[in-house]
This record gives structure tokens, C-alpha cells and sequence, in this order.
């Protein structure tokens, strides 16, 4: 790879984020670290640095705020930097119902879960497939039906995969691999920013539950083979068939109770 190739990872501070930035910087490429707690991304860079790495760019960063993108693509222009690879990581969910949510949290939710995907991939496209690079999009297994009580976000999450996947076909011919990651649930400050009950969601959804890490893993390698989409785990595969087999009228009262027992 090119000496100024990088692999932007965004919500780079936690979870499956800062595990896909240990692979990434572990296979070699250069890292850009993006999220909003620049004190964990910096923790992170030197765990790189340390394990032999190159010492990523680090860019502490609300992508949800008013010219997100324009400062993210100037950080990398002044280190003389080109976007290879995007990793768009960053999101979040609210667990209730949507009468009784607040309003702008729903919509800051749809805000960085699409709009700034999009503008993030858009943006840094054209870079992109000169480099023959590659998108990994974090989706969910919530992509692959709708989801009463946490309805904003399992919407967002379809918008992902559905996206992702249109983007690997028009891309085919260009050399660019797009690959949505579709996790079920994982270890991270993610259900406590969704209001679960972390403990008894974490002891409920045990069969499904994969580290963060291995997560990362497995979306790494269904990237370099250019596979579309990956979910990870057997349960998690077993989830989803059944939730394209089943009768929506049977399926949305299971979720919708699911969702209030959370």
C-alpha cells in the first residue's frame, strides 16, 4: 500500500470500533482514530505505537456537529494523508417507544447513523476507489427487520445494509470492496447509552453474545474477501432466517415484547 494510505475508523474509543483499529493497524495499514474522547483514542494510538504500529492520526471529534466531515478531511490533507479504507463504526440506539422518546434524540440518532455515514463514504469515495480501497459499514442483525421499541434504531441499521450492499454492486467493477457488518449483541458502552438494563440484557442474550473483538475479526475478513455482508455468530444467522421466515404479524409482538423486557 501506498506511504499515505489510511484507514479511517470512526467511533474509534470503544467496543467493535477500537478493536477493528487494532486489526487494521495490526495488519499494517495506517490508522485514523476518530470519536469524541480524544483521551481513549490517544490511550489507543500508543497501544499501537507500542505493539510495533504506525502511530495513527488522531482526530477527537463530534461527527454530528455542523462541518464534522470538512475538519476530518483537513486533519488528514495537513498530515498528508488519503483516505484507503473507511471504516463507519460510529452510531448509537434508544430503547422505547417512539411517542414517549425525546424528539431530537431520535432524530441525532438517524443523524449519525445515516446521515453521517453517508456524507462520511461520499465524501471520501473518490479517494477511495483510486486507492482500490474498501468500506466496512457496522449494520446489526436489527437490519434485517423492523423493530417495535427500538424502532429508530433498527430502521437506521436496514438503511446501513441496504445501502452497503446496493454500493458493493455499483463498485464491483472498480476494484472497491463494501461489506456491512452485521452484528448481534456485543459487550460495549452501547447498551447503556440505549437505556438497557445492562445486566439482564447481557444475561438474556448470552447464547448470541460475541466479543467485541471477535466481531472486529470477522468483519475484517469478510472485507478483505469482498463479502457483502457478515453475521457474525451461529445464533445470531439463526436470528435473522427466522426473522426473514416468519409471519410479521407473528414476529412484531415477540420484538415488541422483547423490547419492553429490556
Amino acid at each position: 500500500m501506498s506511504d499515505n494510505k489510511t484507514a479511517i475508523v470512526t467511533g474509534a474509543s470503544d467496543g467493535i470500533g477500537l478493536e477493528l483499529a487494532r486489526i487494521f493497524a495490526r495488519k499494517g495499514h495506517h490508522v485514523t482514530l476518530v470519536a469524541r474522547r480524544g483521551d481513549r483514542l490517544e490511550a489507543l494510538a500508543a497501544e499501537i505505537v507500542a505493539a510495533g504500529g504506525e502511530a495513527p492520526l488522531v482526530v477527537a471529534l463530534d461527527l454530528c456537529a455542523e462541518g464534522a466531515a470538512e475538519r476530518l478531511e483537513a486533519a488528514l490533507a495537513d498530515a498528508g494523508r488519503s483516505a484507503e479504507f473507511l471504516v463507519n463504526n460510529a452510531g448509537f440506539g434508544l430503547i422505547g417507544r417512539v411517542a414517549e422518546l425525546d424528539p431530537n434524540e431520535q432524530l441525532a440518532c438517524v443523524d449519525l447513523n445515516i446521515r453521517t455515514l453517508t456524507g462520511l463514504t461520499l465524501r471520501f469515495l473518490p479517494a477511495i476507489v483510486a486507492a482500490r480501497g474498501g468500506i466496512l459499514n457496522v449494520a446489526s442483525v436489527a437490519s434485517f427487520m423492523p423493530g417495535p421499541g427500538f424502532a429508530v434504531y433498527y430502521a437506521s441499521k436496514a438503511y446501513v445494509r441496504s445501502f452497503s450492499e446496493a454500493l458493493a454492486e455499483e463498485l464491483k467493477g472498480a476494484g472497491v470492496r463494501v461489506t456491512a457488518l452485521c452484528p448481534g449483541p456485543v459487550r460495549t458502552g452501547f447498551q447503556a447509552r440505549a437505556g438497557f438494563d445492562y445486566k439482564g440484557e447481557m444475561m438474556a442474550m448470552r447464547p448470541a453474545l460475541l466479543p467485541a473483538s471477535e466481531v472486529a475479526r470477522q468483519g475484517y475478513e469478510a472485507l478483505a474477501a469482498g463479502r457483502r455482508v457478515i453475521v457474525p455468530g451461529l445464533v445470531n444467522k439463526f436470528f435473522v432466517l427466522a426473522g426473514r421466515l416468519a409471519p410479521r404479524a407473528f414476529l412484531m409482538p415477540l420484538l415488541a415484547r422483547a423490547q419492553r423486557a429490556r
